[in-house]
């Protein structure tokens, strides 16, 4: 029996946060929007989960920390929610002359920190030249973090802004070239160096000297958002996000709907049809004036029947999760409550990250990052573990791509890699304090949220601008949420603002449509 299809003003493939985003921002203007989510749950990669059975533990199993959503779009659509900040922003062990230590850096830059570097350096430069970087980088966020939320501006009109306000170096060393060279000429010590190299390469298999500069974009993400770049602790997890987002949306009148997979999307002059199956195996179909797509444009394509546009994309994240009954010891003595408050660099020197890249076989799993959320929010923890010396631990490790870790027994070998790796700092081994771990390659977030090839941003990210040259006719354009087919727009991490938890992408279409349907 043929499904009858109901009739919507707009449907949103997809519950992630940027769908939840959308679906709020239309359904309050009055617009009729169904929330089409194949999983039983909304949220996509911003959700916490139980990884355990029977372990009282919701951890933030993908993304864990929030930087670029905009604290003016939170409160535009009253979110219930706390973001906290961390004392420290980073630690890194290393051996040093006198035995071991590791690079303090505060979120606060003070006397700890000036300290740190000058152990590790012998004297003042390098911290010098951090202090330097960091307030160009600065300059250059506040210029850009409030364009996030206005049509994209002009490549031109960004840069003649940054160079009255921080002049024209900052704009060569993150736009016009290979981010490699600026903090090569910046530093010297390879440690500082892997330091600031780690934000350009989260989510991100490429080489910091590569001349398309992918690095420096993913760089510029990590350090623009709210016109800081501090990357914050959302108290509850990301589950709490998600939530908040979910009651926005269902408040303004958007209808939610999990258990829906949209299997097929064919527009037409008059608007788009969906067919899609139920949890349960039975089909249904939704018409719709205009649809918005929260999956990734490969995902898109598919669905459209259609070729993707170019290679299909791959991530390169190892993601290992925690539960550890205290922290563990370090062999420097630095108190084990500074050195994990922010994020812990492994293997990070500059020089391995590059060699890693080269070669990602010969260190599978040794270069990452670990982050304790339980000690800045103890919430996600269940009375029990709360009241125990109990925390969790986050690795996200650098320089694991998708084809390696799909190899016999690779996923097992960098697991213990990066624990290996992890030990040689440590006064005793993670085992002795380890309760549980769960480890999650790209495959497997492919196979978890439908990203392909697990790539946490969809693709690589595109710069946060629009050339000079490249024509905007449409406010699809304008938002950088087009694509081929006018009823059909991107509202997800594949949007041109896409990537993180930052709910851009939804903005952006969102916005994008409302000036369609409601030209100035």
């Amino acid at each position: 029996m043929p499904v009858t299809a109901q009739r919507h003003d707009v449907a949103i493939v997809g519950g992630g946060h940027n769908a939840l985003v959308a679906a709020a921002l239309l359904a309050r203007e009055g617009l009729d929007v169904v929330v089409l989510e194949r999983l039983p749950h909304v949220g996509g990669a911003a959700v916490s989960e139980r990884p355990w059975p029977g372990v009282d533990a919701r951890l933030s199993r993908y993304a864990y920390l929030v930087s670029l959503f905009p604290e003016a779009l939170a409160a535009d659509l009253g979110l219930d929610l706390e973001l906290r900040s961390r004392a420290t922003a980073s630690f890194t062990p290393y051996d040093g002359p006198r035995g071991p230590a590791g690079l303090l850096v505060e979120t606060e830059p003070g006397a700890a920190t000036r300290a740190s570097f000058r152990a590790l350096t012998g004297g003042d430069d390098e911290y010098a030249a951090w202090q330097e970087l960091y307030a160009e980088l600065e300059g250059l966020a506040q210029v850009v973090a409030p364009t996030l939320l206005e049509p994209l501006p002009r490549e031109g009109d960004v840069h003649a802004r940054v160079r009255a306000a921080v002049g024209q170096r900052v704009w060569t060393d993150v736009v016009e070239r290979p981010i490699g060279e600026a903090i090569e000429r910046r530093f010297r010590n390879d440690l500082v160096r892997g330091v600031v190299a780690t934000d350009a390469l989260i989510g991100t298999f490429t080489s910091l000297f590569d001349p398309a500069r992918p690095a420096n974009r993913c760089f510029l993400y990590h350090v623009v958002g709210n016109g800081t770049g501090e990357w914050r602790v959302p108290v509850g997890g990301m589950g709490a996000v998600t939530a908040a987002l979910e009651r926005a949306a269902r408040a303004a009148g958007a209808d939610v709907r999990t258990g829906h997979e949209v299997t097929r999307v064919v527009p037409d002059g008059a608007g788009v049809g969906l067919e899609g199956r139920l949890a349960s195996g039975e089909g249904f179909a939704v018409e719709a004036d205009h649809v918005l797509c929260g999956a990734a444009p490969a995902v898109l394509a598919r669905l459209l029947g259609e070729e993707p546009a170019g290679p299909v994309p791959h991530g390169a994240q190892l993601k290992i999760n925690l539960l550890v009954s205290r922290l563990p010891r370090l062999r420097s003595g630095v108190d084990p409550r500074v050195a994990f408050a922010g994020t812990f660099h492994v293997g990070e020197e500059m020089s391995r990250l590059e060699a890693l890249h080269r070669d990602p076989a010969t260190g599978l799993g040794t270069a990452g990052e670990l982050y304790c959320h339980t000690l800045t929010d103890r919430s996600i923890l269940g009375p029990d573990l709360a009241a125990s010396d109990a925390q969790t631990l986050t690795w996200f490790g650098i320089h694991t791509p998708d084809d390696a870790l799909r190899a016999p027994g690779a996923k097992d070998a960098a697991f213990r890699a990066a624990v290996a790796a992890l030990d040689a700092h440590l006064a005793e081994p993670l085992a002795d304090v380890l309760l549980h771990a769960e480890v999650r390659t790209p495959a497997e977030i492919e196979a978890d949220l439908a990203m392909p090839g697990g790539h946490i941003f969809h693709g690589d990210l595109a710069w946060p601008w629009l050339p000079d040259d490249v024509p905007a006719h449409t406010p699809a354009a304008r938002w950088g949420v087009a694509t081929d087919h006018e009823r059909v727009l991107l509202c997800g991490s594949g949007a041109r603002r896409g990537g993180a938890v930052s709910g851009l992408g939804g903005h952006s279409a969102a916005r994008a449509l409302l000036e369609t349907l409601s030209p100035r």
